[in-house]
């Protein structure tokens, strides 16, 4: 199973999609879930994104029927050669048992990533992965169901979570 993830921030607590499918190319989820986390998010803090997602995906990813495969995140696995984004952090808390690609709408200079271009867009997605090669994780974005920029379940797990 493959599991596409978002989060939603509200002053009280914030709000987590996951929406799993099968094969890249899917139109339709196999199943969705979406969870309230109880308590204020952290703040946001630049270049430690991960501290404020990481505990939200977690409680997210608790409630799936099984671990996925792979797991694609709305932002970056590595911000640079060195330094881990909420990809890689993400890798890490599952200890490598799940592939994680990360799919950014906005460029992170120095992050290591792959763009892609999809549909009529002329804006890329960048494209960052951990346990499984940058190559195969381009293609599996580049290959999801969808005319537009954005993936059809990826969109789908961000419209989940902001109308929760």
């Amino acid at each position: 199973m493959i599991v596409a993830v978002d989060a939603d921030y509200r002053e009280s607590h914030s709000i987590v999609a996951c929406v799993a499918f099968r094969a890249w190319a899917d139109a339709e989820p196999a199943y969705e879930r979406v969870v309230r986390v109880p308590g204020a998010p952290a703040p946001y803090q630049p270049g430690k994104f991960y501290l404020r997602e990481l505990p939200c995906l977690l409680a997210g990813i608790r409630v799936l029927d099984a671990l996925p495969r792979v797991i694609v995140v709305d932002g970056y696995v590595r911000l640079s050669r060195t330094k881990p984004g909420l990809g890689a952090h993400l890798h890490d808390a599952l200890f490598g048992k799940v592939a994680v690609i990360g799919v950014a709408k906005t460029e992170f200079h120095g992050a290591p990533a792959a763009t892609v271009l999809r549909g009529e867009s002329k804006k890329p997605l960048f494209v960052t992965a951990a346990g499984m090669s940058l190559e195969e994780a381009t293609e599996a974005v580049r290959s999801m169901h969808g005319e537009h920029r954005l993936p059809t379940l990826l969109a789908r797990a961000d419209r989940l979570c902001r109308e929760a």
